[in-house]
């Protein structure tokens, strides 16, 4: 009986297309590759070395190295491995390595619109908590936000300082006029999850008339947030205090963000009851979050590779490390959120509508 069933699945085995997997294999090689470069990035962009490429030219290792006071013997295999890469240029005549200007936007731009140096920083940030992560991923659980390094917390805030530069005030509010009507008209404003505090610096700076204060649970991020406003020269209008929305809010407000943070909550939908119960009448809240599809299935592509990425080595383990939610960073398409608000209280979810890969923006009222 025995042999039967072992002749019968080796007939049931689909026959093996050998041309389909040697693409496959090929496809696997570009991914480890591209993995293995993506850390090369990350450290170039860690010591500075895209960045003094961009602003002093090409280079030799020897002079990249001097330049830079890194060791000359690292950053003679970094540049190579850049190379082999295709993210830097070589000139045999010379001896030199060049920064390509196409290159420069994603790789040297801080805070611009194609800048990927924080998207780096904050990936291997992530993965350093490789081995509690396969732990959580064996026995439950999760792993607590704040046994991350800081490699995690400053990638964060310098990829979202983009958003904060390129999308809050050009693109975002005047998307809601109600909301920027109230920024120019002067109100109270909290910002939950407000991290290293860019984006309540950033409001500050373009509506001065309104009042500003931000939580999160994360007593780094806070002081971080702090220091910020500080050498923003807004220390003194800003406020920044170590609180977890989800247990109330302590104050009314007439404008609640929350830029990327709902999806990563222990508890949802607590956060969004605080949110609501701290709303004045006619208040409003705004709710960026992740543009993605009810079914997992039609989340494909690059950027919904990533953001699964990010889910499993971030945003879920970070919720179930409490015993919350666990939504992940694709866990909270238009429907839940609908869900979770309609069970919070509020009335009304509008969809801004908006380009945009990453992310959506909601009106949520009152």
């Amino acid at each position: 009986m025995e042999t039967q069933t072992m002749e019968t699945q080796a007939v049931d085995s689909p026959a093996v297309d050998e041309a389909k997997a040697a693409a496959f294999t090929g496809r696997v090689l570009g991914d480890t590759a591209a993995a293995a470069t993506i850390v090369l990035a990350a450290i170039g962009d860690k010591l500075g070395l895209f960045k003094d490429l961009a602003t002093r030219g090409p280079a030799t290792s020897v002079e990249l190295a001097r330049r830079t006071q890194t060791s000359e013997r690292y950053s003679r295999e970094w540049v190579a491995g850049m190379t082999a890469a295709g993210y830097l240029t070589y000139d045999a005549a010379g001896g030199t390595y060049a920064l390509p200007a196409e290159h420069v936007p994603t790789l040297a731009t801080e805070a611009g619109p194609a800048f990927f140096g924080g998207v780096h920083q904050e990936l291997m940030g992530a993965i350093a908590q490789y081995r509690p992560l396969v732990d959580a991923f064996q026995h439950g659980g999760g792993v607590d936000l704040p046994t991350y390094p800081d490699d995690l917390h400053t990638g964060i805030a310098r990829f979202t300082t983009m958003w904060h530069e390129h999308l809050l005030t050009q693109v975002w509010l005047p998307a809601v006029p109600q909301a920027q009507a109230m920024l120019k008209r002067g109100v109270d404003v909290a910002d939950i999850g407000c991290g290293q505090g860019k984006a309540l610096i950033k409001l500050e700076e373009t509506f001065p008339q309104s009042r500003y204060v931000g939580y999160d649970n994360l007593a780094s991020s806070v002081e971080r947030a702090r220091a910020n406003a500080a050498a923003a020269g807004v220390g003194d209008r800003v406020r920044f205090l170590e609180l977890d929305a989800a247990r109330g809010l302590p104050e009314r407000f007439d404008l609640i963000t929350a830029w990327d943070v709902v999806h990563d909550a222990v508890d949802p939908l607590g956060m969004l009851q605080s949110v609501r119960e701290a709303l004045r009448p006619g208040g409003i809240f705004l709710c960026l979050d992740i543009n993605c599809a009810d079914d997992p299935a039609t989340n494909t592509g690059p950027v919904a590779t990533l953001l699964y990425g990010f889910s499993l080595l971030l945003c879920m383990p970070v919720s179930l490390a409490h015993g919350g939610a666990g939504l992940g960073t694709l866990g909270l398409p238009e429907s839940k959120l609908r869900e979770l608000a309609t069970s919070a209280g509020f009335s009304s979810v509008t969809k801004v509508a908006m380009d945009n890969p990453f992310n959506n923006l909601y009106v949520v009222r009152r």
